[in-house]
């Protein structure tokens, strides 16, 4: 009987054994079969953007919602009407594929308007590619011009997805920062007053830069480069052979009497750049996403080959719509009451209430020349938050947070838009976004006075 039981105590150790080790084999071979399903070697090291993050973030907290960059009041009535007559317009085609490269009516719409901004004829059909918003103008552009080992010129700070679209194509991005050559004490900080060091810009061009990309005005400083900038940026192109991507998305949002100066104009730089716009930017209507990149055709046809591969063709309703809203800005340009004019006179005022309440409240903003974004330097009120509960890695994370859980008031942390050896120049700022409603600015503005 004790032999029998010693027998199936050692048959069940065994069986238990075998089982462990069979469950093990398995549960290796399920994770070397999962491994084929993890992500290709060029999306390997990409994380969820801050975007994902901080929506998030709003939907728990429910802050006001400064950071975000889309305006919060109505789009003009031409816009949004126009939509609503193309749901009811009795051509059924509306309602169908248009052209893949861009709808008809639009495509020639932008010609019209950019022939003369930029003094050249734009064939309509070879020259612009309409696009589902910048953000894809931005990846047709990158994936149809960058091959494996081209290096493409990144200024910092950035919109975060020119870094990983660079390295999806197997580029290889070169980083250089805009920096502040104002001291504090020095009186209001200008976008202006971040510049880029020339020695170090200079030194990043050689035979391997195949792109550098613009961003003017930029998101998030607000600085309209000037065009001794843009000569200077022109020149290094022209010397090593170099591509200009010029997003231009905030094109008519310049403030104080700045210029805005499109690069492609400059002397020999139509050939070898392409200008990227939007129509959320353009119209506010950020949800409507439709976009367009504008070039010579030998440019263009590279883009062409990655959108009709991957998007193919954009809304119909909505691209009809962008057309129908730029016929109206063609007849009235450069009238007081174009959009175009009207919107920045607006947003001025809303710059101005933004900067006051915010050095009100301690913080040293920079007084961005354009876009609808603004940097604040926060670190003045350092000693007024705790955020040690927070425990992400950088400071404008953690205060950022912090403001949101125990303000109710959310921006977004700047160096997000550094590469990762550069985000520390970052961390002292938040970013903010004033195209909002008034009673948003003045509820902000509230808050921040009694935090004070």
């Amino acid at each position: 009987m004790l032999r029998s039981c010693r027998r199936l105590a050692t048959r069940s150790l065994r069986d238990q054994l075998q089982f462990q080790v069979k469950r093990h084999q398995k549960t290796a071979a399920t994770c070397s079969d999962m491994d084929k399903f993890d992500l290709p070697k060029r999306l390997q090291g990409s994380t969820p953007s801050v975007w994902n993050e901080y929506i998030a973030l709003a939907m728990q907290y429910k802050p006001l919602n400064l950071g975000q960059g889309f305006p919060d009041d109505a789009a003009p009535e031409y816009v949004t009407h126009s939509l609503a007559d193309i749901a009811k317009d009795e051509n059924p085609l509306l309602h169908q594929y248009t052209r893949g490269y861009g709808h008809v009516r639009l495509v020639q719409a932008l010609s019209k308007l950019y022939s003369g901004l930029v003094s050249k004829e734009l064939n309509p059909l070879t020259d612009i590619l309409i696009t589902s918003g910048a953000y894809e103008a931005l990846y047709s552009t990158i994936m149809g011009h960058v091959d494996v080992g081209d290096e493409v010129i990144i200024i910092e700070p950035f919109f975060d997805c020119y870094e990983p679209m660079v390295k999806m194509a197997g580029g290889v991005p070169r980083f250089i920062p805009l920096k502040l050559r104002k001291t504090e004490g020095e009186g209001p900080i200008s976008s202006a007053d971040w510049v880029l060091d020339d020695a170090e810009f200079e030194g990043l061009f050689n035979s391997k830069t195949k792109m550098i990309i613009l961003n003017t005005p930029h998101n998030p400083i607000g600085k309209v480069f000037n065009r001794k900038e843009l000569e200077r940026i022109a020149e290094l192109c022209r010397k090593w052979n170099v591509l200009c991507v010029s997003d231009e998305v905030y094109e008519w949002l310049v403030f104080d009497g700045a210029e805005h100066i499109r690069i492609c104009t400059l002397p020999g730089m139509w050939d070898r750049t392409i200008t990227l716009g939007s129509a959320g930017k353009t119209f506010s209507v950020t949800g409507w996403k439709i976009g367009w990149a504008y070039g010579p055709a030998q440019l263009i046809r590279n883009l062409q080959m990655v959108h009709q591969n991957s998007v193919y063709t954009c809304p119909t309703p909505l691209q009809e719509g962008v057309a129908r809203s730029f016929e109206v800005e063609l007849a009235r340009l450069g009238k007081p009451e174009s959009y175009f004019l009207s919107l920045p006179r607006e947003l001025k005022q809303k710059r101005d209430y933004m900067a006051k309440f915010l050095s009100d409240a301690g913080m040293r903003p920079t007084i961005p020349e354009g876009g609808y974004f603004m940097l604040a330097d926060w670190s003045p009120l350092a000693n007024k938050v705790d955020l040690s509960s927070e425990p992400d890695k950088h400071r404008d994370y953690k205060f950022t947070k912090w403001m949101t859980k125990n303000m109710g008031l959310q921006g977004i942390p700047p160096s997000a838009f550094y590469s990762e050896p550069n985000k520390p120049l970052g961390e002292d700022f938040v970013r903010y976004c004033f195209i909002k409603k008034q009673e948003n600015l003045d509820k902000a503005a509230e808050l921040l006075a009694k935090w004070k």
